[in-house]
């Protein structure tokens, strides 16, 4: 009897356990248009988010404007995740220019895509936003590689600005292989980088199956991308992947969720969006199909 007892109650916990879980995942969106915070965070809670990212704009990232987010977001209860933005005047997003063009990898515009990271750190040290997160670049495989060791170097001063800060530094997957990375974050060591897991990325850049990255980045994963994709098209190497809309391309979201789930992940699924078309419609609808994953 007692045995019987004690079994019912580790399944109860285990139950108890993961709706905790899944309750402190929120659905999200990027947020571009700022003009008017306050009306935007009402029209997201109204229509069922939780959260958002804030995509970076220098002009508008002042304290004032720190403030106006900050007030917004309890009012309407939407919590800002992270800051999100790519430095650089010409970033090209394919495999002949990108390892070249993308990141603090390249050494080329370094000092101001360093500059941008900094302005991004303190407007969520104003804000009380608690990461940032980029595309740091393609990550050189090889870590005995001078290129690998001097982006650590950058990498890890950067961090330690962040940390200084009281803020988080997120990576966005996919050019490099979850291996790659993880062991980028570890030599980085500053205990303040994590990351952003952007779904379909990983499959549009070949790096790995979205599921497996999943388990194999375990309690790094901070945030996600909600998107979609397909592998590079083999007659074609030079290019990405495509995107398709969720979820009709090669990312297995229910899988993917409940590993989520059973891994206990408390952050946000992040809807992003870069296909033509009407937006605000897709966006609505995905997240009614991420909400039924996560409730079942």
């Amino acid at each position: 009897m007692k045995t019987k007892i004690s079994l019912l109650l580790l399944s109860l916990l285990f139950v108890f356990s993961e709706m905790k879980a899944q309750d402190k995942i929120t659905i999200g969106v990027i947020q571009y248009d700022l003009s008017d915070i306050d009306k935007s965070f009402k029209e997201l809670h109204d229509q069922g988010f939780g959260s958002c990212e804030l995509s970076y704009q220098k002009k508008v990232y002042t304290k004032d404007f720190a403030e106006k987010v900050k007030a917004a977001s309890k009012k309407h209860n939407i919590k800002v995740t992270t800051v999100v933005g790519v430095p650089g005047s010409h970033c090209v997003w394919n495999f002949r220019q990108g390892p070249a063009t993308i990141g603090l990898v390249p050494t080329e515009e370094r000092a101001e895509k360093v500059a941008m990271y900094q302005d991004m750190i303190d407007f969520c040290q104003m804000a009380e936003i608690p990461a940032m997160h980029s595309h740091f670049g393609f990550i050189p495989e090889d870590p005995s590689s001078e290129q690998y060791k001097d982006f650590i170097k950058v990498m890890q001063d950067l961090a330690n600005y962040a940390k200084q800060r009281g803020v988080m530094i997120y990576f966005e997957t996919g050019q490099e292989t979850p291996t790659t990375l993880i062991r980028a974050i570890k030599d980085i060591a500053t205990g303040n980088v994590f990351v952003n897991c952007d779904l379909a990325n990983l499959l549009m850049y070949g790096k790995a199956n979205s599921l497996d990255a999943v388990k194999q980045f375990g309690s790094l994963i901070k945030e996600f991308h909600a998107k979609d994709g397909k592998y590079p098209d083999p007659n074609n190497p030079y290019e990405l992947g495509a995107e398709v809309p969720i979820p009709t391309g090669e990312v297995n979201f229910p899988a993917v969720i409940a590993e989520l789930k059973k891994q206990g992940f408390q952050g946000a699924l992040t809807i992003e969006c870069e296909l033509n078309g009407a937006r605000h419609d897709y966006v609505i609808k995905t997240r009614e199909y991420l909400q039924g994953l996560l409730d079942n």
